[in-house]
């Protein structure tokens, strides 16, 4: 479901991104679309994004009137187009894949540290130092703690995984041995 989620998202986030890039309006765009995404994700909205008995035209004044302060004109150009289209519940996926684009037009990568205890800052400045070499890119860093993984850690950076967990080399371990 995800990937038909990308899918139908995708070209909405490469024509926005490419209008983006020509008004040289990023910033603005990335508010915009994380404004929509975060109305579109309310439990509040899903109700009323839900219903039946609202139309296309008052479902649409509705969003235009949530989002009288935060949308111009191409942001209500926007809604129209995704509420026309049915199209409404993309506006997360639409989000998420604009800042993927973003970020890689901007040179930054997120990276997003698993480890079995916490990191410290000293240890995350190090990994952004390494990876920061070995990519190219300034790299943002985010960390969670998860004992599960036995110790080391999972680095995630985009499409790149590097699992160096306990766990990771088990279930590895596990597979060579047909366990």
């Amino acid at each position: 479901m995800a990937d038909e989620l990308s899918t139908l998202a995708r070209p909405y986030a490469e024509a926005i991104f490419k209008r983006a890039l020509e008004t040289d309006s990023l910033a603005e765009w990335s508010e915009k679309l994380g404004f929509l995404a975060a109305v579109v994700e309310s439990p509040e909205m899903n109700a009323v994004i839900g219903n039946p008995r609202l139309d296309k035209s008052r479902m649409t004044d509705f969003l235009l009137e949530v989002g009288e302060e935060q949308l111009d004109d191409e942001g209500r150009n926007l809604v129209k187009l995704l509420v026309q289209n049915d199209r409404l519940a993309l506006i997360p996926q639409i989000a998420f894949l604009f800042e993927q684009r973003k970020a890689d037009t901007e040179g930054v990568v997120e990276v997003h540290v698993i480890s079995a205890y916490a990191v410290k800052p000293a240890q995350e400045k190090k990994l952004a130092e390494a990876l920061h070499e070995k990519l190219g890119k300034t790299v943002e860093i985010t960390s969670e703690k998860d004992p599960g993984l036995i110790g080391g850690a999972i680095i995630r950076a985009g499409d790149m995984v590097i699992d160096g967990s306990v766990r990771g080399r088990l279930q590895r371990l596990a597979t060579e041995l047909e366990l």
